[in-house]
């Protein structure tokens, strides 16, 4: 069930937010969350109910584990329940994330021709898996869990964040679900329509508008001028950013239409000045995950300059080999493992840049890097970016790759949006009950639902 598509809107979503304070009202706080938690089951169940009983088996045992550490967070035994717990968790996840993947390799590095097994990787699993990872450390760590079984269903299964995040974690999510709220609060109520209508339209109409640019830059498989590199580059950097920031915002605003404050995950990346600032702003939960369960345990920057580099490379190569098992993805964490690894060198000697260039420089950066993010293998890639070097010409050699002035007026305008105008956390923040707030929900609502046509995924739900 798709954030955009009119079974979610018309159906879903409104079913369980009235059914969740109706319940609350006449039945009391513990019958409204498991609600909640029944709610973001049949949620997960839509789109494949078959992988229900993987996911059911991964929330319970889980959540036996962690109590059973918790218990037992002083004992000897307790790190080989953690070892067997993050292995348990990650055999999962390589199993089906990564079997063809190795497969592939292993046929042309041993000359084998063993047959890939075609596993369907189940829809969420990278982000339950984390998450649940992260519980796990925490519970050996001797953190206060809280709640039983149906919260802790709710905490994995939340349907805002189940499928692309935020990473939460359990000390964010469970005093939420414990509480008590006396009533609905119009201006949160507000505010969460606002987000989901905004992040609609980013979605509808921006995201998918530059997806045609994208497409035919990447797949077409034609060679590229300079100019039709560059379009399609930039097209596909404000595609995804709007995408995922669609995603964000509706997440962020169905959750706070039942109450619930999540995590910020976005914030303005490409007005970054560096490349760790870059970080601190794009899917910020995952930046947060892998700062303080990989790069910390590795050793952080305690062990030496030389070890420091080495952590930081380690920690974006992995990163990159979560979103995708595909070496374009690896050679994408590389790059920015290599680029984070540089930029600590370089501040060791105060190297600075003014404001404005270094946005430029890391937004150029960026946008390179996410060649290798989006091509399909290194062949596509290589074709981009030779284009984007001016190794074919500059001049736009092929007509067809712009269908349209609508698509690259809107690449204009996503431009101007990303750096010129106010941001999702930023109008959150100023979001009441006035009409003209009223006023702007409706219109963006209505602007993205009358052009909802092909319900197209968020990107993220294929990581």
């Amino acid at each position: 069930m798709l954030f955009n598509s009119y079974t979610f809107i018309l159906f879903f979503l409104p079913t369980v937010v009235l059914g969740f304070y109706w319940l609350r009202q006449f039945f009391g706080h513990r019958v409204s969350t498991a609600w909640l938690a029944l709610g973001s089951l049949f949620f997960y169940a839509y789109w494949n109910p078959g992988y229900m009983v993987l996911f059911g088996a991964s929330i319970l045992f889980n959540f036996l584990l962690g109590r059973a550490l918790h218990g037992l967070s002083k004992s000897p035994s307790a790190p080989w329940l953690l070892g067997l717990g993050l292995a348990a968790n990650l055999g999962l996840l390589g199993y089906y994330k990564y079997t063809d993947f190795f497969i592939a390799n292993a046929n042309i590095l041993f000359a084998s021709d063993y047959p890939l097994q075609h596993v369907v990787l189940p829809l969420a699993i990278s982000f339950f898996t984390f998450q649940q990872m992260a519980y796990l450390v925490d519970a050996f760590r001797g953190n206060g869990l809280g709640g039983g079984l149906v919260d802790y269903t709710l905490f994995v299964a939340f349907f805002p964040q189940l499928i692309a995040g935020p990473i939460v974690h359990h000390r964010e999510m469970m005093p939420q679900f414990a509480r008590r709220p006396q009533g609905l609060d119009p201006a949160l109520f507000v505010q969460g329509l606002f987000l989901l209508s905004l992040g609609l339209f980013k979605k509808v109409m921006v995201a998918d508008s530059l997806a045609p640019l994208v497409a035919q830059a990447f797949d077409g498989g034609l060679q590229l001028g300079l100019i039709d590199a560059w379009t399609g580059a930039l097209a596909y950097a404000f595609q995804l950013y709007f995408d995922f920031s669609g995603y964000t915002d509706m997440a962020w605003g169905a959750a706070l239409l039942v109450g619930i404050r999540l995590p910020q995950n976005f914030n303005s990346p490409y007005r970054a000045t560096s490349i760790s600032d870059f970080w601190r702003r794009w899917h910020m939960t995952l930046g947060r995950f892998l700062r303080d369960y990989l790069y910390i345990p590795l050793g952080g920057n305690r062990m030496g300059q030389g070890r420091t580099l080495v952590n930081l490379f380690v920690t974006f190569l992995l990163g990159g080999l979560w979103h995708g098992a595909a070496w374009t993805f690896v050679v994408w964490g590389a790059l920015h493992g290599a680029a984070m690894a540089l930029e600590r060198l370089l501040n060791t000697f105060t190297h600075t840049l003014p404001r404005p260039l270094a946005i430029v420089a890391v937004f150029l950066f960026v946008t390179v890097a996410w060649v290798f993010f989006r091509a399909n293998d290194f062949q596509a890639a290589q074709r981009v970016l030779a284009g984007m070097a001016g190794l074919n010409g500059w001049q736009w050699q092929f007509q067809s790759l712009h269908p349209g002035n609508k698509a690259l007026a809107w690449l204009g305008l996503a431009a101007m949006a990303v750096w010129f105008l106010p941001n999702s956390n930023q109008l959150a923040e100023r979001v009441n009950t006035d009409s003209k707030w009223l006023m702007a929900t409706i219109v963006l609502f209505l602007l993205a639902f009358w052009h909802l046509g092909k319900f197209s995924e968020f990107i993220y739900f294929q990581f």
